[in-house]
């Protein structure tokens, strides 16, 4: 490039030199040098007319004009850039066609959204699942479209590592689960799943436990009743049935904790027991509770202590609050050995409220803890024999914390016991004088 624009320079100066020559040899030597760059300016002037034409008009067809020297050169490769781009943008033009059809063959709902919310596209199953429309929703607020106080605060809270199950806006019978992704500069990519098959075999199994439950209640409090009045006058009983009535009694007042924690689960899962706005005293809700580990503990002799460094109080549900915190003590003192120290403790930081109770019993092994909020799930079968468990009461406490924005985190260790916590956020403390002006 460097030897082509010194060879077009030498031409020019050349030319410049002729011109100057005629005008010299006519008696006007500065005529004739005006004359030469007079010459080359409108010619100069004429190519970049032709450029600025061919630039106005970027078409496939449209090829560069033709020319010589220096202007040629360029035209040249100009026109090479331009059949390049071109072939780029063909390219990435039907990768994105691939991309969009291999989206549209999706099932799923795949909505892009810039940071404010406004619609930029989204796939063929975003139409049937929420009703979007090409020809009038386009750059409209999603939250427009899914008019769900729900959704809004999930969009803007940008805290996606849990989904939101909400129903259809346009379909209100399917059941949608919605998960968001950030990219780009905070734009959103949302996935619209269609989970009500999913939600109503849930409901079903809901409330299949829940009627079960309920029609096996009354059948088993008469059999406890009569097994009561067996039990009273197992003297009067030959030997050989005194052990088979003990027997029946024991099971029978497990078989109704069962159905009571099954009830109280189907409850708190369904919504029929949802944690109201009530303000709770958890210091004296603890008191209560370990006042009734230590006549649980009886012969064991535990040492249950409470420990207490935040007195406000606990905006919730209390008697979730009670079912919660007292399966946490009670599975404490079953599965303690006896003589064994008893930690509950309530305290408040940064992050909110959190109620510790420690045991020194002998501990879980860490490969069951992230299955045992699982109905049922038994970490050692054999213990829960012995101790009548029923195996729902960390279910229990699970539901209980996600209805009060609250967590669990467990921890153990083989032969160093167990911690249990209950996290709730700050926002759910309220102090003790802003009671006094409520009531």
């Amino acid at each position: 490039m460097q030897h082509s624009w010194s060879r077009y320079l030498r031409i020019i100066l050349i030319g410049l030199a002729v011109t100057t020559m005629i005008g010299a040899y006519l008696g006007e030597p500065l005529y004739g040098l005006l004359v030469g760059l007079a010459a080359y300016l409108g010619w100069t002037l004429v190519q970049s007319r032709r450029l600025y034409n061919w630039l106005s008009n970027p078409s496939a067809s449209a090829e560069a004009p033709q020319s010589v020297g220096l202007w040629g050169e360029t035209f040249d490769k100009l026109q090479k850039l331009h059949q390049s781009h071109l072939l780029t943008e063909d390219r990435l033009r039907a990768q994105i066609n691939r991309v969009q059809e291999s989206t549209n063959a999706m099932r799923d709902g795949v909505i892009m959204t810039n940071a404010q919310g406004s619609l930029e596209w989204w796939n063929g199953a975003a139409e049937h699942l929420l009703g979007f429309r090409r020809s009038t929703d386009q750059g409209q607020y999603i939250y427009n479209l899914i008019r769900t106080p729900a959704f809004k605060a999930y969009f803007e809270a940008r805290d996606y590592r849990d989904p939101l199950e909400l129903h259809s806006p346009s379909r209100p019978h399917l059941r949608l689960q919605i998960q968001i992704s950030l990219f780009g500069d905070n734009d959103r990519l949302i996935v619209a799943k269609d989970v009500t098959r999913l939600y109503q075999l849930e409901q079903m199994r809901r409330d299949f436990v829940g009627n079960v439950s309920h029609e096996m209640r009354t059948p088993l409090t008469v059999i406890s009743g009569y097994l009561e009045t067996l039990v009273d006058h197992a003297d009067e009983l030959p030997k050989k049935w005194q052990r088979a009535i003990h027997t029946m009694a024991d099971q029978s007042s497990r078989m109704e904790a069962l159905i009571t924690d099954l009830i109280l689960l189907s409850r708190i899962e369904t919504g029929e027991q949802t944690a109201d706005d009530a303000l709770t005293d958890v210091e004296a809700l603890i008191q209560q509770i370990c006042s009734d580990a230590r006549a649980l503990s009886g012969d064991k002799q535990h040492s249950i202590n409470v420990e207490v460094t935040d007195h406000r109080l606990l905006r919730g549900d209390e008697s979730q609050l009670r079912s919660a915190f007292s399966n946490l003590v009670f599975n404490a003192v079953k599965y303690t050995p006896a003589g064994g120290r008893i930690t509950v403790s309530w305290s408040a930081d940064r992050e909110g409220a959190h109620l510790s109770v420690k045991d020194t019993g002998l501990g879980i092994d860490p490969i069951h803890i992230p299955r045992l909020t699982e109905r049922f799930y038994r970490a050692d079968p054999s213990r829960h024999k012995e101790t009548g468990g029923t195996g729902l009461g960390l279910a229990i406490v699970k539901h209980v914390l996600i209805n009060h924005d609250g967590s669990l985190d467990i921890r153990s260790e083989i032969g160093k016991g167990s911690e249990f916590i209950c996290h709730f956020p700050k926002v759910r403390l309220v102090e003790r004088q802003e009671t006094h002006e409520e009531v």
